[in-house]
């Protein structure tokens, strides 16, 4: 049964993007069929897997448009096992393009249920807002991760994406959990990491991941 896992949180700079690569391609090497969506304009997701968002000719916003579009819209990567539905800029018109849909919120849910019998795993990167793209990628998904960079204001960040996905449950009837919650950019030199992280754990002690991503200069590098 395919498993679609959204990367969420509506603070910039936590390592969404980086989150939801690193996944996709882990799974991919593990011989699981998993697609990367791009659901951020910046397309982030999409220069990393190696494609120029500038050059394409079908996006993830066609898609939302017309889910026929998604056969072409899906490409593959260098990774084997790997594809992705890619963004570009165009995705910014899409808020304004689905406003006068009443199920504008279910586009791409709708657009997803025939890749589900191609992948075992859909993972989509979010960008950094609780605005329509979002939302789209919420009421598409069974689960969602939250990266959380190791300082305070990802605890702001956190209680606002947490009570937003609380909302869009109750009141939309979604059958998603709260996979987890990933400890980004950790460094363990720091009181502020360690104090970011035991608040975290104290607060959700059953939510948050074991494994913990560190800070690396040679990742930006």
């Amino acid at each position: 049964m395919s498993r679609t896992i959204s990367i969420v949180n509506q603070k910039g700079g936590v390592g969404k993007t980086t989150t939801a690569v690193n996944l996709a391609c882990g799974l991919a090497l593990a011989e699981q069929r998993t697609l990367v969506v791009d659901m951020d304009p910046q397309a982030n997701a999409t220069m990393s897997l190696g494609l120029a968002p500038a050059e394409l000719e079908s996006t993830v916003f066609d898609v939302l448009m017309e889910p026929e579009f998604l056969e072409k819209a899906i490409y593959s990567t260098s990774v084997p096992n790997l594809a992705v539905l890619p963004a570009n800029t165009d995705l910014v018109a899409a808020e304004v393009k689905l406003i006068k849909d009443e199920r504008r919120m279910f586009r791409l849910r709708k657009a997803l249920a025939r890749a589900r019998e191609r992948f075992s795993f859909i993972i989509i990167d979010c960008p950094p807002s609780l605005g329509m793209l979002t939302v789209n990628a919420i009421c598409a998904s069974s689960s969602i991760i939250i990266p959380l960079q190791c300082e305070y204001y990802s605890l702001e960040g956190l209680s606002r994406t947490l009570e937003a996905i609380r909302i869009f449950r109750e009141t939309l009837g979604l059958d998603i959990e709260i996979a987890g919650l990933l400890l980004t950019m950790f460094d363990s030199r720091t009181k502020l990491s360690n104090e970011v992280a035991s608040d975290i754990r104290k607060h959700f002690p059953d939510k948050v991941f074991a494994t913990v991503i560190p800070r690396n200069v040679r990742v930006a590098e």
